[in-house]
């Protein structure tokens, strides 16, 4: 079986959210399952030399944008037994970033394209296409107008896996013809039209022949009006044809017991270094070192979506009744960033705000923190609460998408769960959970309990590979 995977990011070459993760590690897992899956991708000029320099190019080529034509050069590289393919063009990615610029949608256009012109040019016939996020949604319609006659093209299937719904790739009507060079017809309701605009991500919801996303709380959620952005019609019309199938994480990149940024390894079978992982973080971040003070943990984008109006609401009221330290990295939003600021200085010595991103450090608040606190106001997957999980940190999460499917609150009766949870998005239930979690926290057998579940719980991507392999067995004869 033969799939091609087609995105605008991938680990780890360049990586922004979960969207690099998913098309860096599931490759590989659906490797021993008999898949042969290659990733094509944009060859960003921030993409670092020592990728570049290894890479060849194969072919060069010319790829229509609506009525001009561009130049395409493809380059292949091998890496970890993967074959990668970039496609050049310097017009459209020789950018500082990947996104959030005036033409992303003539960008992204010519990579959907050019994923398809390019396949006799590398001599790849995939069984199968699968494109991720609305950069790609687009690559159904422009099989079935362009390419779908020609005999070598006439068996491709199409797999389009929703990451984020609330980006969706919407541009102005003439953007049928300019960019994408398809005919009137196209810019209605059952294809490509979406409240008058030529929508990315509701052609590949439309008419690809799958349509997936990255859990199957957020895949019952976006059929609803609270968190279809408007597609939800369209998503419940997919019926069947929609599944959620949970991300997993590198479960050998990311692994306490061997993760070279720590400054002590552990294991399920070993817990008791953590607690020297738990002192050094307190001594890096200027935190008082004492590992009977709980230390709650929060790595991720500074944006209302991850909760933390939630979390700056009760900040003080945590941190005046309980005996708590609060460690934070991230960046995003300037005004959050400053809130932030300006309660880690009210707290001094007891709250830290590390406004930027930092791997190592990331690493070492998921292995020195005792919880970790993520209470999204939705969350298509969600990567952290895994990687707190993998490192042995307890997350304290709202139930919402991914983050439901994969964080089970404690309960004291029966002593199942491996975190714990809240529904209502307020910042009163959030902060009655966290309290919660201290107080269970402080219980020693329960915390060792809990401690050793999360350090021996499978998050890889085993499982979710093996869902995936049998939806493309589904499609193909």
């Amino acid at each position: 079986m033969k799939v091609l995977f087609v995105g605008a990011e991938c680990a780890p070459f360049l990586k922004t959210g979960g969207l690099g993760d998913v098309l860096g590690a599931l490759p590989a897992a659906l490797k021993p399952l008999g898949v042969e899956a290659r990733v094509m991708l944009p060859l960003y000029t921030s993409i670092p030399e020592r990728y570049r320099s290894r890479m060849k190019t194969i072919a060069e080529i010319r790829v229509s944008v609506g009525w001009r034509y561009a130049y395409c050069g493809i380059k292949e590289l091998e890496q970890d037994g993967i074959i990668y393919y970039f496609l050049d063009n310097e017009q459209y990615f020789k950018r500082g970033s990947a996104y959030g610029h005036d033409d992303d949608g003539e960008r992204f256009a010519f990579l959907c394209r050019a994923a398809l012109e390019a396949l006799p040019a590398i001599g790849y016939w995939p069984d199968l296409i699968h494109g991720h996020d609305w950069h790609t949604g687009m690559i159904p319609a422009l099989l079935r107008h362009h390419y779908s006659w020609r005999q070598e093209y006439a068996g491709i299937k199409t797999v389009f896996t929703i990451h984020n719904l609330q980006y969706q790739g919407n541009y102005p009507p003439h953007a049928l013809g300019d960019l994408l060079g398809l005919p009137p017809h196209y810019l209605t309701y059952d294809h490509v039209e979406f409240y008058g605009s030529v929508s990315f991500m509701k052609a590949g919801i439309q008419l690809s022949d799958r349509v997936t996303t990255v859990s199957p709380s957020y895949a019952r959620e976006i059929t609803t009006p609270e968190y279809g952005c408007g597609m939800e019609g369209t998503l419940r019309s997919r019926g069947d044809s929609l599944v959620g199938i949970v991300n997993g994480i590198d479960d050998v990149l990311y692994n306490p017991a061997s993760d070279s940024q720590l400054q002590a390894r552990y294991s399920g079978d070993a817990p008791e270094a953590k607690l020297v992982c738990k002192t050094a973080l307190q001594w890096e971040l200027g935190l008082r070192e004492d590992v009977e003070v709980p230390l709650i943990g929060m790595v991720g984008r500074l944006t209302d979506q991850k909760g933390l109006p939630l979390v700056l609401e009760q900040l003080d009221e945590l941190m005046h009744s309980e005996n708590v330290q609060l460690a934070l990295l991230g960046t995003g939003d300037p005004h959050l960033e400053h809130l932030f600021r300006e309660a880690e200085h009210r707290h001094k010595g007891r709250v830290v705000s590390y406004i930027g991103f930092d791997d190592g450090l990331a690493r070492r608040i998921y292995a020195g923190s005792d919880l970790f606190l993520m209470p999204s106001q939705f969350e298509p997957c969600g990567i952290s609460q895994l990687l707190a999980l993998r490192y042995g940190s307890l997350p304290i999460v709202r139930e919402t998408g991914g983050l439901r499917d994969t964080v089970h609150s404690y309960n004291e009766y029966t002593g199942e769960g491996n975190g714990f949870s809240f529904a209502p998005y307020n910042s009163w239930d959030m902060l009655y959970t966290v309290r919660r979690a201290l107080a269970l926290w402080r219980n020693q057998e329960v915390r060792q309990k809990l401690l050793t579940r999360a350090l021996q719980g499978d998050y890889s991507w085993n499982r979710s590979a093996q869902q995936y392999k049998e939806l493309y067995e589904e499609l193909l004869p």
